[in-house]
């Protein structure tokens, strides 16, 4: 029997119990659904974590004060036991000592609080050197950023993101020219940041950014016990992807060199690269995304199982026409694909109206959360509905194999 006729025949008997066919597919539409919608958020989230990450710069080596085992959060003020320094800072800079460095740019980071009028917040203040703009990519909407007369005179000076002139600023009022108080001492503001929205790291429009010299020496208490004042993280920025670990092994012989450690003795600092904290971040949301596929999968073997039942059910019901079929010459192999061929178009039709259903939830994932890139792929949808496939083949051999062992004799004299 030609395969054209076996697929009329499977269609045949399916039309029979249109009912119990739909309400059959619908476990594996479901399933199928399931798995493109959260395969396509999991891929979703990876791509908003490396965009987040790509966004604080480009070619980024992030050295923060201390070993690998001692960071435990944000890096606030200066590791007075293990310090990073200016000096260190100005080593980095060097083209003979990190030929691999294009920029580096300093910050010491606080908390402090921050006055206008009648209204007060707790914000992020950090102290930055003048090319912090340009390294981290923070630049300015209106007004000046802090420029290297600012440090040399320890100006106080301020630049506002966009939360905290929302903020002290409520009715609008410009804020150039205005002068705010930080930790009760009067600072001048000069410039407003663009917009950097909310971010893995929190809200990066929640920040004021003073000279790193003003930070260190009017405002927050810097100096070390040897008399330097000391860094809260230092940023290099490489000259390209390329040549970022160069640059790391560059600049941790440099700390090393100036810190005095020994050959077999830890560093007492910490340098990430921008590609280190992508890939690690890309292992957490590689591993939710296959959690969250395998959890849809559920859904497609309880979908494959009921394909089983029905199957089942129409091999008992369908005793009889087995029996003639037989009795007029259908082999067993016809009868076997007769039935396993049902089972696969029940899986089929089933995968198709699941990814259509997939594609309708991923775009309404998208009107809820603008900001997460949900992109159904072609890999979500080869894989759901080879997936669903395959447990219509699977379980649809068993009831096939049934069918086609009975006896024409038996079958012809079941009632």
């Amino acid at each position: 029997m030609n395969p054209a006729e076996l697929l009329r025949l499977a269609l045949r008997g399916l039309a029979a119990n249109k009912l119990r066919a739909a309400l059959t597919m619908l476990g594996i539409i479901i399933g199928v659904a399931a798995v493109i919608t959260l395969l396509s958020v999991g891929r979703g989230v990876e791509r908003y974590v490396t965009a987040q990450f790509q966004g604080i710069g480009s070619n980024l080596l992030f050295i923060f004060p201390g070993g690998p085992d001692e960071q435990d959060g944000p890096p606030t003020g200066a590791n007075r036991d293990k310090p990073l320094t200016n000096a260190d800072g100005a080593a980095l800079t060097d083209p003979y000592l990190v030929p691999s460095a294009q920029a580096v740019a300093l910050e010491y980071l606080g908390f402090g609080s921050v006055e206008y009028s009648r209204e007060t917040l707790t914000v992020q203040v950090s102290g930055v050197s003048t090319n912090y703009q340009a390294v981290r990519q923070f630049f300015v909407q209106t007004g000046d950023f802090i420029s290297d007369a600012d440090e040399r005179s320890v100006a106080r000076v301020a630049v506002l993101g966009q939360t905290v002139v929302k903020t002290l600023f409520p009715d609008g009022e410009f804020p150039l020219g205005q002068t705010i108080k930080i930790n009760t001492v009067p600072f001048k503001v000069i410039g407003v940041l663009e917009s950097q929205g909310g971010s893995l790291f929190g809200d990066q429009d929640s920040v004021v950014l003073i000279p790193l010299a003003t930070a260190q020496q009017r405002l927050f208490n810097a100096r070390g016990p040897d008399g330097q004042y000391g860094l809260s993280i230092i940023y290099l920025q490489a000259r390209s992807e390329a040549e970022m670990e160069s640059a790391a092994r560059q600049a941790a012989a440099v700390l090393r060199d100036r810190h005095h450690i020994d050959y077999r003795a830890e560093d007492d600092f910490t340098i990430v690269t921008q590609n280190d904290l992508i890939s690690a971040f890309g292992e957490v949301t590689g591993v939710l995304t296959i959690f969250l596929g395998a959890i849809a999968g559920i859904s497609l073997l309880v979908g494959g199982i009921g394909i089983m039942n029905i199957m089942l059910v129409s091999v008992t019901e369908r005793t009889r026409e087995i029996g003639l079929r037989k009795a007029v010459g259908a082999r067993r192999r016809d009868i076997l694909l007769q039935f396993l061929i049902e089972a696969v178009t029940l899986s089929l039709i089933g995968g198709l109206l699941g990814i259509a259903i997939g594609a309708a939830g991923s775009f309404a994932v998208v009107q809820f959360q603008p900001d997460l890139p949900v992109v159904v792929t072609a890999d979500s949808v080869l894989l759901a509905t080879g997936f669903s496939d395959a447990i219509g083949l699977f379980f649809g051999l068993y009831p096939a194999l049934r069918a086609s062992a009975l006896s024409p004799i038996q079958a012809l004299r079941y009632e």
